[in-house]
């Protein structure tokens, strides 16, 4: 039987892919490229249920490496955050081609977009997907300018006292919404913070990973701050630290916990 023209592009196109950090495998999803994963980690549970389908092959910084190589991926996707460069130089090393990103900014997510469109041979949606990102990261900004900033502690870890500060993707997100980190920017990326940090701040958002803040550490901390409740608010780690696909909604929720 022969091919048609339209029959044979798709087959080229069909690229094998493991992916190690959950925002990217969230992200092959959006770009169509679901059904070519044929490994994951176990933090790569969205978009639920889709992929359930899609064999484990360990967490983050312990990927099982040989079981990588045996599934012989044309790609393997990696964060230079989430992953280890060790892992990443074994699979380069076991000769699989390695595709690392590190998106600090929105602007950064757009780019890297583009390198995944590319790669996955899916440049339209990318395409797509980026242009709507970059115009919803244009709309919040002007409405921020439009009014004063809000001062925020985002934290992550409750013992000791964690919190995001400058260079985070968590906090350029935020920033875009009007946010101002009152995380002095010299601390650095993920520091220790004092209690007493949390006053200069209109809004301390606890989030649900990776420490998952619930309603009883929010009034924990209000009695300890003698804080108002209200300034404390539970959000959502998976909108606000989430980049790649879910950057558009991240956008909208982060202009939501600041304002309100």
């Amino acid at each position: 039987m022969r091919c048609s023209p339209r029959s044979r592009a798709r087959a080229r196109a069909s690229v094998r892919i493991v992916s190690l950090c959950p925002s990217l495998t969230e992200s092959v999803f959006r770009l169509g490229r679901g059904a070519e994963l044929v490994g994951r980690t176990k933090f790569c549970v969205q978009p639920a249920g889709a992929v359930d389908a899609v064999e484990r092959i360990g967490g983050t910084k312990n990927p099982k490496i040989d079981r990588i190589v045996a599934l012989a991926p044309d790609l393997v996707l990696m964060n230079e955050e989430e992953n280890r460069r060790e892992d990443a130089d074994a699979l380069r090393a076991a000769g699989l081609r390695v595709v690392s990103s590190f998106p600090r900014s929105v602007a950064d997510v757009v780019g890297v977009l583009g390198e995944l469109g590319t790669a996955l041979d899916a440049a339209p949606r990318a395409r797509e997907l980026a242009d709507a990102i970059a115009a919803r990261a244009d709309a919040i900004a002007a409405r921020a300018a439009a009014r004063p900033a809000r001062t925020f502690v985002y934290l992550i870890w409750r013992d000791p006292l964690m919190a995001t500060g400058a260079g985070t993707y968590v906090d350029a997100l935020l920033a875009v919404a009007g946010g101002r980190n009152v995380v002095p920017a010299a601390a650095g990326r993920y520091p220790e913070i004092d209690a007493a940090l949390l006053a200069g701040a209109d809004r301390i958002l606890l989030s649900s990973e990776p420490f998952p803040f619930a309603e009883r550490h929010r009034l924990e901390l209000a009695a300890a701050t003698g804080l108002p409740i209200e300034r404390f608010a539970l959000v959502d780690g998976e909108r606000l630290s989430w980049h790649g696909a879910r950057t558009l909604e991240g956008l909208a929720y982060a202009e939501e916990a600041l304002v309100g």
